[in-house]
């Protein structure tokens, strides 16, 4: 990966999941409550709290590789003031239009899980309301400007939120 790309996707991550998945949720956790593994010194909530652990730890994979894709195949980042300037649609994005999000929004899932935080819930809940409104209403229809008819075909074949159960293949349809 060439320098420059590297130092804009590691800005991006800081300034988008570090801030919405990171930052965010301590502040929350500092100052509106919740503690780490917040349901382990009572009976049966072992499992609430490897519950959350584990969807935090998927959805960190899922937004890695998300992240990973748009700067080796996009040549661009997550950003919206630096998007890929190549249509990525392998890898999680041949299931799902948006694992990045999907990613991001298991993070928070999961910290307030096993947090046991609804300060943190609710900022889940805030945070998948606003993808939920800004994705189709500004983020797709700079794609189809971006891309055309080579978005316009991955959109019709892959949904923006429920994964296909067979990856897509570009090259078939």
């Amino acid at each position: 990966m060439k320098t420059g790309l590297l130092i804009r996707s590691m800005v991006s991550v800081v300034a988008l999941p570090v801030m919405v998945a990171g930052v965010i949720p301590v502040w929350l956790l500092r100052t509106r409550g919740g503690a780490i593994g917040a349901g382990l010194s009572m009976p049966g909530n072992l499992i609430v709290a490897a519950t959350g652990l584990t969807l935090g730890t998927l959805g960190l994979f899922l937004a890695v590789g998300a992240i990973r894709r748009f700067s080796s195949e996009g040549e661009g980042t997550l950003a919206p003031w630096d998007p890929p300037r190549k249509l990525v649609v392998r890898g999680t994005y041949r299931y799902v239009r948006n694992p990045m999000i999907s990613g991001v929004l298991a993070i928070l899932a999961g910290e307030a899980i096993f947090f046991g935080s609804l300060p943190v819930l609710k900022w889940c809940a805030f945070f998948a309301v606003l993808n939920a409104i800004y994705i189709p209403l500004v983020e797709e229809p700079m794609l189809v400007g971006r891309f055309g008819d080579d978005y316009l075909l991955y959109k019709k074949h892959v949904r923006r939120w429920v994964p296909r159960l067979t990856p897509w293949d570009p090259d078939i349809n």
